[in-house]
């Protein structure tokens, strides 16, 4: 389904069902064994982020008082190069993104009740021809997307484990971010995480064809 709030979003509610969202946390939780999940900081300020991260792949995106937004090889805390991107996230990918070339990041954002992430764009990467493709797992969140300007109008949908947005086209670099982490919507991280909480996996390009 694409929205007509910006040209080039799309919404596929319920893509992934139960079983193939149970099949994605193991495969995660095997991952961030290697990748442990870390707390970023906000450049300049140092002040941290409200969510823990991880990555998938051959880059990962970190955020650090002192040299910012970035991507690179290695985990910061452990400095050993981030694990691969199970395949049954790359057949995501490869089903949704209209795109020839294989994801190079994947980012693991796992939110708690509290957490948030405020209105940004996602626009560190090289090349924006490729879209961004996100993975909602466990609880239910309030996501806020706007046009390619801050200032423009913004609305708010309800995202839940299993649906699966995409920012392509004039929408690659929409104004986006989540407002709410809706507490125990859901028991799919109830084995891993005891208060439940949210991840979220977001699949993108890095680099120029």
């Amino acid at each position: 389904m694409t929205t007509p709030a910006t040209k080039g979003f799309e919404i596929h509610p319920g893509y992934i069902d139960r079983r193939g969202q149970e099949g994605l946390v193991a495969a995660l939780r095997s991952a961030v064994a290697i990748a442990p999940f870390f707390v970023p900081a906000m450049p300049r300020t140092g002040r941290p982020f409200s969510v823990r991260m991880t990555n998938l792949g051959p880059l990962g995106w970190v955020s650090d008082k002192d040299r910012g937004y970035r991507y690179q090889t290695t985990h910061p805390e452990t400095g050993k190069a981030w694990p691969s991107i199970p395949e049954a996230i790359l057949d995501i990918w490869r089903q949704l993104s209209g795109y020839p070339d294989l994801p190079e990041a994947c980012l693991v954002n796992y939110y708690e009740a509290g957490s948030r992430m405020g209105l940004h764009q996602d626009r560190d990467e090289m090349d924006f021809s490729a879209p961004v493709v996100s993975i909602s797992l466990g609880d239910a969140c309030r996501f806020r997307l706007g046009g390619v300007r801050r200032s423009d109008p913004t609305r708010s949908l309800r995202l839940t484990s299993g649906d699966i947005v995409v920012l392509g086209g004039e929408a690659r670099l929409a104004f986006h971010g989540v407002d709410r982490i809706y507490k125990n919507t859901s028991n799919l991280l109830a084995g891993w995480f005891a208060e439940g909480g949210r991840a979220n996996l977001t699949l993108r390009r890095v680099t120029p064809r």
